[in-house]
């Protein structure tokens, strides 16, 4: 049975989406089977990964709220063991869709338990939003990273989405737990990276990846050619922090 793992920050520009990208290839390439779940109507999950969203006949959409089964839609990447529940911008019209339907908070749980089997690893690339698509991952997932970046906000913008998190626990008796938080654009020459990891370490004991993500131009140059970075520069410092990132996950589901 695949480990569901939730990527959730409502804020913008954290690398959540990086971190869903290139995690997934990262455990694809240590010999598990993985799925990328976009339900992010920005799709850029799907597109960072060499599809064109504009083209795609089927997306997570139709399966959300058309009913069609997750293997008509889901996809194979061009690295082995890396498939993708695609998305693109028809899922916008989700988010109103879901309103009026029984166990709307549900729906992607549903999808998710038929084919859990087929994989190691499920990880779902969540809206930059607390909205219904982001309760629909948080709900479906096991666990949960939060990708933080280090800067001024990040701590704020955390408490407010643990708070989040234990709702969903608490109203929809959801099991999730916390994985971890992933400081992502870290610069040690950063007096203000420095303290924000400070901070992380002391407010959130136990609850911080020992990986951390630094500011890297390749990983923000990887999107635009399709590719994870350990296709497009496996060697670049940013692709070495995912590969260990992989590695500490796998680690810790041993214990």
């Amino acid at each position: 049975m695949a480990q569901i793992i939730a990527l959730v920050n409502q804020k913008g520009g954290v690398s959540k989406t990086t971190t869903a990208i290139n995690l997934a290839s990262y455990l694809a390439a240590s010999g598990k089977y993985v799925l990328l779940v976009d339900i992010d109507p920005q799709a850029n999950a799907t597109s960072g990964i060499g599809f064109d969203t504009q083209t795609l006949p089927l997306s997570l959409y139709h399966s959300l709220i058309g009913g069609l089964l997750p293997e008509e839609i889901i996809r194979k990447t061009k690295l082995f063991g890396y498939d993708i529940f695609p998305s693109n911008s028809d899922l916008a019209g989700a988010t109103v869709e879901l309103v009026n339907m029984p166990n709307r908070e549900f729906k992607l749980y549903e999808l998710l338990r038929h084919i859990r089997t087929n994989y190691d690893y499920i990880l779902i690339d969540c809206p930059p939003s607390l909205g219904l698509l982001t309760i629909n991952g948080l709900v479906a997932a096991d666990e949960v990273i939060i990708p933080v970046q280090c800067e001024y906000y990040a701590l704020e913008g955390l408490g407010q989405l643990l708070k989040t998190i234990e709702l969903v626990q608490d109203n929809l008796g959801s099991p999730i737990k916390v994985k971890g938080a992933l400081l992502t654009m870290y610069d040690k020459r950063n007096r203000l990276s420095r303290q924000v990891r400070k901070e992380m370490d002391r407010n959130f004991a136990g609850y911080v990846f020992e990986s951390i993500i630094p500011r890297c131009v390749k990983l923000a140059e990887a999107p635009s050619f399709g590719q994870s970075i350990i296709q497009y520069n496996p060697r670049s410092k940013g692709a070495k922090a995912y590969q260990r990132l992989a590695q500490e996950i796998i680690n810790l589901d041993k214990k």
